[in-house]
C-alpha cells in the first residue's frame, strides 16, 4: 500500500518561521506538520502509548539481500513495517524500494549515511532532501515524514534541523544488532532476545535488511518470524507506525 501524501507546506508559510528553529538556511518544509508535528522537538525512540503494541522497522543501507523475503514474511503474517532507506539505496536497487512502498511504509534515513554530527546545517539538509528526491524517484510513492539518523547519532539542533524540513526523528527502543551477523558473533536467537529483553509498550525495533559486507544471509530477516511469533506469545500486537503521521494504515 502506498503512503497517502500530506498536505504541502508553501513557500511563504516557510519564510514564516512555522517550520520550525533554523527553517532560514534551510528548503521549505515538504509538509504541513499535522499530527506529526505532535512529534517535533525531540527524538522518538518509543510510541508513545500505554498499549501493548510495538513497531517494527528496518534500516536499508547496504544491498538487498533480504527485502524479497521480510515482505513475504510480513506479507503472510499481514503485520505492518516501517523500512526506513538512504537515497543511495534506492539508487541502487529501485526494484526493491518499489516493492517495499507497495506494501509497506518507507521512510527517509539520510542519503549517504555520513555521521551528522560532522555537517553543517545546509549539507545535513542536502543529505534529507537528496535522500527524499531518490527515494520518490526510485518508489513513485510519497515517503513517510520520518527521518531515522545514521547511527542514531542525534543532538537538538540536528533534530530541529529535520523538523524545519517537516521531519519527525524516529529513532528505536531497541536494536537486534543482527546486521553484525555471524561473523560478529550474532544469531538469530540472540537477534529476537535484544528485541524482547526491555519490551514495553510502544517498543520500536530497529532490525536490517542488507548485509555491510555484501555477502552472507540477512540475520534479521531470518528472525522475523520466530520475533512475530514471540511478540505474539507475550501478548503484544504489532501496529503501523504509519498511524502516526495520519496516513492510511496497513490492511
Amino acid at each position: 500500500m502506498r503512503t497517502a501524501p500530506l498536505t504541502t507546506v508553501t513557500d511563504s508559510a516557510a519564510r514564516s518561521g512555522s517550520t520550525g528553529p533554523g527553517s532560514a538556511a534551510l528548503a521549505p518544509a515538504r509538509w504541513a506538520p499535522g499530527p506529526v508535528g505532535k512529534l517535533f522537538g525531540s527524538e522518538i525512540r518509543r510510541i508513545p502509548t500505554t498499549r501493548r503494541v510495538v513497531a517494527l522497522t528496518f534500516n536499508a543501507a547496504w544491498d538487498e539481500t533480504g527485502v524479497a523475503e521480510a515482505l513475504a514474511v510480513l506479507r503472510g503474517r499481514r503485520e505492518p513495517a516501517t523500512f526506513f532507506l538512504t537515497g543511495r539505496f534506492a539508487e541502487r536497487h529501485p526494484g526493491a524500494v518499489r516493492a517495499m512502498a507497495a506494501e509497506q511504509g518507507i521512510a527517509n534515513h539520510s542519503y549517504s549515511h555520513r555521521q551528522f554530527g560532522d555537517l553543517t546545517t545546509r549539507q545535513a539538509a542536502d543529505e534529507v532532501l537528496r535522500a527524499d528526491r531518490a527515494i520518490r524517484r526510485a518508489s513513485g510513492a510519497t515517503p513517510l515524514p520520518f527521518f531515522r539518523f545514521p547511527y542514531s547519532a542525534t543532538t537538538p539542533r540536528r533534530i530541529a534541523d529535520v523538523n524545519a524540513l517537516g521531519y519527525a526523528d524516529i529513532e528505536f527502543t531497541a536494536d537486534t544488532n543482527g546486521y553484525l551477523g555471524t561473523a560478529g558473533g550474532m544469531t538469530v536467537g540472540k537477534a529476537v532476545d535484544r528485541a524482547l529483553a526491555d519490551l514495553t509498550p510502544g517498543e520500536i525495533i530497529q532490525m536490517h535488511v542488507g548485509t555491510p559486507e555484501g555477502h552472507g544471509p540477512a540475520l534479521d530477516v531470518q528472525a522475523l518470524p520466530r520475533l512475530i511469533d514471540a511478540l505474539h506469545a507475550r501478548g503484544y500486537r504489532i501496529t503501523d507506525l504509519r498511524s502516526l503521521a495520519g496516513a492510511a494504515a496497513h490492511a
